[in-house]
């Protein structure tokens, strides 16, 4: 070491170069004659050539008590040439081993190989004399073996890449809900649990995330000031003293909110799921540690399903006289198990396209035995949270499950409702080729003058990219529509019911599926063509991303007002049919969300609302309008 520490000085001293000092320093040591190297050597003051500094982590730095490193090597038999590896980092101008302003060590003795003398090793003294040496070893840098030991082969970095990916979708998928994987494998309904006051009138999966679900709960409240001020304006009149809420949602931190805000006017509730994907597991653990009976669980099963609705409503001494839901399966259950209860029950209110039809169908059929408030057709609800929400959340939804890139992407979107139109104009504002399909002249017209091709969709079904359904009707994408997709088509629905993607048409035994990761499914056919579908064909955003929270305050301010509206409306005021929520109502659900934006409305003159017949303080649209 210390031979070919002093050459590459002297190297360095006639050529600067320090290619020629590390490229060829060692081989010149080899080749050159015993006598020429110790005269050179005998002209090379090492004490005066400047270097650098070695660090101490070096493996060549000298200690104070080394008299010269190889002389402390055992002595080796071999004649083996050794090999030296220079250190020197890509861009570095000076020589590996050389760092200036250090000294060099005086080499008592210097090792050479005489390729004559077959790969013998000796050293040159300083007097010109051949002697003997010890083998020297090949050099182990350690931080350089560390450092390729951390470079991750191609396995570790497929491995690491599913693990983030698969990391990422559990941490965001279905509103970021915080997953406990101890607990994944036992099914809540075989577990006793109770909160910390001893109740365990609840079924969930772990209560012990409540402290995680509050932490979402309190973020919710801050986009929630609708709410907040409701809360606050009637804690004190209690106008749902007496109320029995049984409700059937999306359980979520905004939904806490709202269940919170029904406590809080004096209603009891008891609530389960209307989705079996977008229970978010930790909200659910605060509500039950706040004393609520929840029953629900991200992952239920169909059975799950129904049998948390049934524990919702079917329990002794308790009797529901509000429905608050979201799809109509809640009102289902209870006219198919239990329809004695609607003796007592004061009114329905339902807020999915899904549930309102289902509630026309009971009155036109003579069936409805109570009244119901469609909150899906109010205004605050078709214009902020089916237009609002689905242009953001839509987005979201497919980042996080298919990480797609949506520029220049052909996607096809059936329906142009308000839903529908949230989406349009978030995919085209991405640069997406959008295509709509549409069955109502006036939406289909207005598709055409926002600038969407109206299109049947078997015409475009072999060649789009992405098909999205937001019509809430049945069968729009059937097996004939999914056999013809081209190869990798996502597929995915925006609509509240499970119904308008024929899944059950693609479990047959000659397609594979194939899970991806959670609410990510490969349906494969025998040719190898596969598609990705998102969430089983349930609802995409609420599955699989989050929703604004501020649109969601929007909704269940409206809901919270429906429910009050109904059990306090004196007898005959409302008969056994579908009613709109009064627009003066949507009206008051609308300016409390004004201040969050230091928003300030103009006021009438009374010569301006006597021209236009209305009163100053409205309503401002008729009752039809929408």
């Amino acid at each position: 070491i210390p031979q070919c520490l002093a050459f590459n000085q002297y190297s360095a001293a006639h050529n600067p170069s320090p290619c020629y000092v590390l490229g060829k320093g060692l081989r010149e040591i080899a080749a050159m004659s015993v006598q020429v190297l110790a005269a050179k050597m005998a002209e090379v003051e090492l004490k005066d050539v400047p270097s650098k500094e070695l660090t101490p982590e070096s493996p060549l730095t000298p200690k104070a008590d080394d008299k010269g490193m190889v002389e402390n090597e055992p002595k080796a038999t071999s004649a083996t040439t050794p090999t030296m590896e220079p250190m020197v980092k890509t861009g570095d101008t000076s020589p590996g081993f050389l760092t200036p302003n250090t000294k060099m060590p005086q080499a008592s003795a210097m090792k050479r190989t005489d390729p004559q003398q077959n790969g013998g090793e000796a050293f040159v003294n300083r007097d010109g004399t051949v002697a003997e040496a010890p083998r020297l070893k090949k050099i182990q840098f350690a931080d350089q073996k560390q450092e390729f030991n951390k470079r991750p082969t191609k396995i570790g970095r497929r491995s690491l890449s599913r693990s983030i990916s698969q990391s990422s979708t559990d941490s965001y998928g279905s509103a970021a809900s915080y997953t406990d994987s101890s607990d994944d494998e036992t099914s809540p309904r075989d577990k006793q649990q109770k909160n910390s006051k001893g109740n365990g009138d609840f079924c969930i999966k772990n209560i012990k995330q409540a402290d995680f679900g509050r932490r979402e709960i309190e973020i919710a409240e801050q986009e929630m000031p609708a709410l907040m001020a409701l809360r606050k304006r009637a804690q004190g009149e209690k106008p749902l003293a007496g109320a029995k809420v049984v409700g059937c949602t999306h359980i979520t931190a905004q939904t806490a909110v709202l269940m919170e805000t029904l406590t809080a006017l004096g209603a009891q509730c008891r609530w389960a799921a209307c989705n079996i994907y977008s229970t978010q597991n930790e909200v659910a653990a605060a509500l039950a540690e706040g004393g609520f009976s929840v029953f629900a669980w991200k992952g239920e099963s169909e059975d799950d399903f129904w049998w948390c609705i049934d524990r919702c409503v079917n329990l002794e001494g308790w009797q529901p006289n509000m429905i608050l839901d979201d799809g109509g399966d809640l009102t289902h259950w209870i006219y198919k198990k239990y329809p004695n209860m609607f003796k007592k029950i004061k009114g329905i209110v339902e807020e999915s396209v899904t549930g309102v039809h289902r509630l026309y169908q009971l009155s036109k059929a003579g069936k409805l035995c109570v009244p119901a408030m469609n909150v899906n057709d109010s205004v605050t609800k078709q214009k902020f949270d089916n237009l609002y929400c689905c242009r953001e959340s839509i987005l979201d939804g497919l980042k996080r499950t298919t990480d797609v890139m949506f520029g220049g992407k052909q996607v096809m979107v059936c329906g142009y409702g308000e839903v529908g139109k949230g989406c349009c104009a978030a995919l085209k504002a991405m640069g997406s080729i959008v295509y709509v399909t549409e069955i109502d002249p006036i939406c289909a017209l207005q598709a055409c003058m926002d600038g969407f091709r109206l299109v049947k969709l078997n015409e475009v079904i072999r060649q789009v990219d992405i098909v999205i359904t937001c019509t809430g009707n049945k069968n729009v994408v059937v097996r004939e529509y999914l056999d013809r997709m081209k190869n990798g088509c996502i597929v995915c629905n925006m609509g509240h019911s499970n119904t308008e993607i024929d899944v059950a048409s693609l479990r047959t035994p000659e397609l594979t599926w194939e899970r991806v990761r959670s609410q990510v499914d490969h349906v494969i056919w025998p040719d190898g063509k596969r598609i990705v579908l998102l969430a089983e064909g349930r609802l995409l955003n609420l599955s699989c991303s989050t929703v604004p929270t501020f649109v969601l305050s929007i909704t269940a301010t409206t809901q919270a007002l429906a429910l009050i509206e109904l059990y306090n409306a004196p007898e005959g005021r409302y008969k056994q049919d579908v009613y709109l929520l009064p627009k003066k109502m949507d009206e008051y659900v609308a300016s409390l969300h004004l201040p969050t934006f230091d928003a300030h409305l103009t006021e009438l003159s009374d010569e301006q609302a006597k021209y236009l017949g209305l009163n100053k303080n409205g309503p401002f649209k008729p009752n039809y309008y929408r």
